[in-house]
């Protein structure tokens, strides 16, 4: 007959399990306020943000550039260090037109999992390329793949960032076409709607191992989407207007 364990080791192992879950679910989940507040969006439930992440990228944010500026829309994009050294004029592009540009770290690792170190040296990195492209600091950073900590948020903090997540995405990554972001994205927004919040919508104009993504779907749904949003009487912001 095997020996029983001790009732409050059974008790103290099971709550160290939540703990440990809980810990886990709320460095991943880009909701969560667990280890310090997030920009995440508004309460007026007719704004949106269009938010693009891993870029620069020559062979789409130029495209994404014509089709908001057809639409008369600013979006927030959060750029890798390591694409911004290797492509400043798109960078400078971007600032032109009157978009947001935050940080998206220089290599775009897991945030949650690294040492303070290469936590600090990954956000600075990624400042001072913005920063050395643009002539102005940056105020925003949005952690790869949503991936955090306690420590992320001081670092980031302590270099004037304020930590920025999202409520909608559009799956863009993923090989469904401009019909599947559309409809993903526009479930993502009846979501949000109801409960009475802004939409902060998760795309990408990038790719983080590489330049020259085909991100062709991405801008393709961006202007069906900016078509809906004006016949819908939504208005379209940066995230700063959150802050």
């Amino acid at each position: 007959m095997a020996p029983t364990l001790p009732e409050e080791l059974v008790l103290g192992a099971a709550v160290a399990a939540t703990a440990a879950y809980a810990v886990a679910n709320a460095a991943l989940r880009p909701k969560s306020q667990l280890f310090g507040r997030t920009l995440i969006a508004g309460n007026d439930p007719n704004e949106v943000a269009l938010t693009y992440d891993d870029g620069p990228n020559d062979a789409a944010t130029g495209e994404l550039l014509e089709v908001l500026a057809r639409h008369n829309a600013s979006a927030t994009f959060f750029m890798i260090g390591r694409f911004v050294r290797q492509r400043p004029r798109i960078v400078r592009e971007v600032q032109a037109a009157g978009h947001l540009i935050g940080n998206h770290t220089e290599t775009h690792p897991w945030l949650a999992w690294q040492s303070e170190k290469v936590i600090r040296e990954e956000l600075r990195a990624c400042n001072e390329a913005l920063e050395d492209a643009l002539g102005a600091p940056v105020h925003y950073f949005r952690p790869p793949h949503g991936a955090r900590r306690p420590a992320v948020m001081r670092l980031a903090r302590e270099l004037g960032l304020t930590t920025v997540q999202w409520n909608v995405m559009g799956f863009d990554w993923e090989p469904i076409g401009v019909d599947g972001i559309v409809s993903r994205v526009e479930k993502g927004l009846t979501s949000v709607h109801g409960r009475g919040v802004g939409a902060n919508i998760l795309l990408h104009d990038g790719y983080d191992r590489a330049l020259g993504a085909d991100r062709s779907s991405t801008v393709k749904a961006t202007a069906r989407l900016l078509e809906s949003f004006a016949r819908e009487g939504r208005r379209v912001v940066t995230v700063d207007a959150w802050s």
